[in-house]
C-alpha cells in the first residue's frame, strides 16, 4: 500500500487508475473527499507522500472526477468532472504544474453533452478527445473532440439505437485519427440486459475522421458479455481487447469477460468470470505487455469478495495476482493498472485501506 485515503481532505473513493512519470510519481483523482467533499486531484510520490494538487468545489471549477488524468511533456495534467462547471453538466479541465486550475471547456448538458465519466486522450496537435454519457442529439451521449482554443466539436451523437448509447468508457485513437470505443447500454439485442429504454447490452464502434460510425460489435448479454464500460486498447494488428462488466457465460450477472475484437468485427471470448475466487465485474479495461499478457482488476470476487488483480495469457489462462481483503490493504478496485518497465504494477481501490477512503498500491511481479 503506497498512500490510504482518509476521506477527508487528501481525498476518498479514486475510482479512477493512476498514471506515472519517469521519476515514478503517481497522479490521479478522488471522486469524493477534499474541502466541500468534491473531489481531488492528487501526486503520491516514491516515498508514499501524497500531495492534493487541486481540491474541487463543486462549483464552477467542477466536481466529481470519476475519471483519471493525462500528463502532457510540460507536466500539465487534464481531466474531467461528472459534475460541477457553470451548467452543473460536468466540464474538461486543466491543471499546471503550480496546481493552477484551468476550465476548458463547461458542457452545458444539451447537444454538447452531459456527465462525463470517462477522461480524455490527446493528440500531437494538443487537441483533446473524450465521451459524455449523457447529452447530445437524444440523452443518450457524444463523442466530442476540444481544440486548444476551448471550441467544442460533437464528433458523434449516440441515438440510444443500434448505434449504442451512454459511453461509459473513453475513446482511443489510432494513426490515421479513428477513434474506437465502447458504449454500456444499445445495440442490437433485445432488452436482456436492461429493463428501461434504452433496451441493448452495449456495442464496440469506430468513428472515423469524417464522423461516421460503424458499431464493430453489438453485444447480445449471452456468453459473449454486456455491458462494456471500460477503455479498449488495441496491438499493433488492429485487435482491440477489453471487459464486459457483467454477464459471461455461465450465465452470471455481475460476472463480466475479457474478449478480443478483430478487425473484422469477430468476437473471442478470452475468459469469463465464475463469480468465486478469479474475480466478479471488471469495471476498468486491460493493459497488454509485449509478450501478449494481459493484466486488469475487478470490483467483486476473490477470496474475500472485495476484488482481484489478474493477469491473462496468450492461452486464456488466468492467474488471480492478489485477491484483497477489504480492510488495510484496500478493497473493490474500480480502475485498472498500470505497468513499469520491471513488471511491477499500480492502481487504486475505491475502498478499504487504514482510513477507508480508499488506496494507491504497488504489486510488485
Amino acid at each position: 500500500m503506497l498512500y490510504s485515503f482518509t476521506g477527508g481532505a487528501d481525498g476518498g473513493e479514486p475510482f479512477a487508475g493512476v498514471i506515472r512519470d519517469s521519476a515514478g510519481n503517481l497522479y490521479g483523482t478522488t471522486l469524493l473527499g477534499g474541502a466541500t467533499n468534491a473531489g481531488v486531484v492528487f501526486k503520491v510520490n516514491t516515498a508514499g507522500k501524497g500531495t492534493v494538487l487541486h481540491t474541487f468545489t463543486g462549483g464552477a471549477d467542477g466536481g466529481g472526477p470519476y475519471a483519471g488524468v493525462i500528463r502532457d511533456s510540460a507536466g500539465n495534467l487534464y481531466g474531467t468532472t461528472s459534475w460541477g462547471g457553470t451548467a452543473g453538466a460536468g466540464v474538461v479541465y486543466k491543471l499546471d504544474p503550480a496546481g493552477r486550475e484551468t476550465v476548458l471547456y463547461n458542457f452545458t448538458g444539451g447537444a454538447d453533452g452531459s456527465g462525463p465519466q470517462a477522461g480524455v486522450i490527446r493528440d500531437t496537435a494538443g487537441n483533446l478527445y473524450g465521451t459524455t454519457v449523457r447529452g447530445g442529439a437524444t440523452g443518450s451521449g457524444v463523442v466530442y473532440k476540444l481544440d486548444m482554443a476551448g471550441h467544442e466539436t460533437v464528433l458523434y451523437s449516440f441515438t440510444g439505437g443500434v448505434d449504442g448509447a451512454w459511453p461509459y468508457g473513453g475513446v482511443i485513437r489510432d494513426s490515421a485519427g479513428t477513434l474506437y470505443g465502447t458504449t454500456s447500454f444499445g445495440g442490437t439485442s433485445n432488452g436482456i440486459c436492461s429493463d428501461v429504454v434504452p433496451l441493448g447490452c452495449g456495442v464496440v464502434f469506430k468513428l472515423d475522421p469524417a464522423g461516421h460510425e460503424t458499431v464493430l460489435y453489438s453485444f447480445t448479454g449471452g456468453a459473449d458479455g454486456g455491458w462494456p464500460d471500460g477503455d479498449l486498447i488495441r496491438d499493433s494488428a488492429g485487435n482491440l481487447y477489453g471487459n464486459t462488466s457483467g454477464l459471461g457465460s455461465p450465465f452470471c450477472v455481475g460476472c463480466g469477460v475479457v474478449y478480443r475484437l478483430d478487425a473484422a468485427g469477430h468476437e473471442t471470448v478470452l475468459y469469463s468470470f465464475t463469480g468465486g475466487a478469479d474475480g466478479a465485474g471488471p469495471n476498468a479495461g486491460v493493459i497488454r505487455d509485449s509478450a501478449g499478457n494481459l493484466y486488469g482488476t475487478t470490483y467483486g470476487g476473490g477470496t474475500a469478495g472485495a476484488g482481484v488483480v489478474y493477469k491473462l495469457d496468450t492461452a486464456g489462462q488466468e492467474t488471480v495476482l492478489y485477491s484483497f481483503t477489504g480492510g488495510a490493504d484496500g478493497g473493490n478496485p474500480f480502475a485498472g493498472v498500470i505497468r513499469d518497465s520491471a513488471g511491477n504494477l499500480y492502481g487504486t481501490t475505491s475502498g478499504g485501506g487504514t482510513g477507508g477512503g480508499g488506496v494507491v498500491f504497488k504489486l510488485t511481479p
